[in-house]
């Protein structure tokens, strides 16, 4: 099979992670005869500095004519330092979600046996955790009206939804709870919030097309206190961009490590696939960051957005074997810990 993906580094961490992950493609490439073809473009600081804008038209075009896009990371701490800067690297993210129209994120939040012992909570309450969050990522207070007034003494941002993107994406979060155990716990503030109230609506009217799955509705507090409470309790959580942001950041300290938890955007044009973890700058160039969150992305690119389950599969399973090994960079293994490149060779010579 022939596929086409867009390849976009970014800044930071984000080649390094990059050429470790395409090293494990090239080896599910050569084992299953399928062809790749990979062309870059750029986004983020990179692209500032470049071409003067964060998500340039041609990394748009090259976004929408691929069949799938693999991202690093975005964040330079150059324009985190100065918060006058008008043009800065987080722009061509949300730009680029809103262009493409990446309106569901898909966070599996899953631990790994060999790793338990580096969770901060103790092992017999993560062993065999298993969730995922769903999260709407091009709607709510990060994309509604903002601005200043008062003379810049007062500040707003307006969290605003749709009925139809609340169903788009509760359909994803249904839909991939078929596949598992069958469970959705909507996460939401509906005890004080109008927007709220419109998601419990409309995902109480949805769920009736799916008798089948049993939906639990939980207010975002209570939510973030049970995740670390009962993990296990968990299947899928079905939530808006803000509270997702935030929950699914806190579930990925879970697993020990955020460098091992992969993500995916799925739009109505093209699907978007990249590690959870930020650009993580102290360690850009030093080839020392973990590339797993990185590589079973693509493994969930396979799957999701090329219907390749055993290709995807083999990933999953060559990470497994590798770590039960007692391999790992230097955030999960302080003994003898391999280099970004080096963990992808592995893996890869295990597929």
């Amino acid at each position: 099979m022939i596929k086409t993906i867009a390849v976009l580094p970014g800044d930071g961490v984000g080649p390094e992670i990059i050429d470790a992950t395409l090293s494990v493609l090239r080896a599910v490439e050569r084992k299953f005869d399928h062809s790749f073809t990979c062309d870059r473009g750029l986004i983020g600081g990179v692209a500032i500095d470049s071409v003067g804008e964060p998500f340039p038209k041609e990394t748009e075009e090259l976004c929408m004519k691929s069949d799938a896009i693999l991202f690093g990371a975005i964040g330079d701490p150059k324009y985190d330092n100065d918060p006058s800067l008008k043009v800065r690297p987080e722009q061509g993210l949300l730009k680029m979600r809103k262009k493409l129209g990446l309106y569901a994120n898909i966070r599996p939040i899953r631990t790994f046996d060999s790793l338990l012992h580096k969770s901060p909570l103790k092992e017999e309450r993560v062993e065999g955790a298993d969730f995922i969050v769903i999260r709407e990522l091009i709607g709510g207070i990060y994309f509604g009206k903002r601005g200043r007034e008062n003379g810049g003494r007062t500040a707003f941002d307006t969290s605003s939804y749709s009925i139809e993107e609340i169903q788009r994406v509760g359909n994803v979060a249904f839909e991939l709870s078929q596949k598992r155990n069958k469970k959705v716990c909507l996460v939401d503030k509906a005890n004080v919030l109008e927007t709220s109230r419109l998601w419990r609506e409309t995902i109480q009217e949805l769920s009736k097309n799916y008798p089948d799955v049993e939906v639990e509705y939980m207010f975002v507090d209570n939510a973030a206190m049970q995740i670390i409470k009962n993990p296990r309790a968990f299947d899928v959580i079905l939530t808006e961009n803000m509270f997702g942001d935030i929950l699914s950041d806190e579930a990925s300290v879970i697993t020990g490590s955020i460098g091992m938890l992969p993500s995916a955007s799925i739009g109505e044009k093209t699907s978007l696939y990249e590690p959870i973890h930020g650009s993580y700058p102290k360690a850009a160039g030093k080839n020392i960051a973990n590339p797993i969150g990185t590589i079973l992305s693509v493994a969930m690119m396979l799957e999701l957005s090329f219907k390749m389950l055993p290709e995807a599969q083999v990933i999953r399973d060559a990470v497994d074997t590798v770590l039960s090994s007692g391999l790992g960079t230097r955030d999960i293994s302080l003994i003898k810990p391999l280099s970004t490149s080096a963990m992808g060779e592995k893996i890869a010579e295990n597929i």
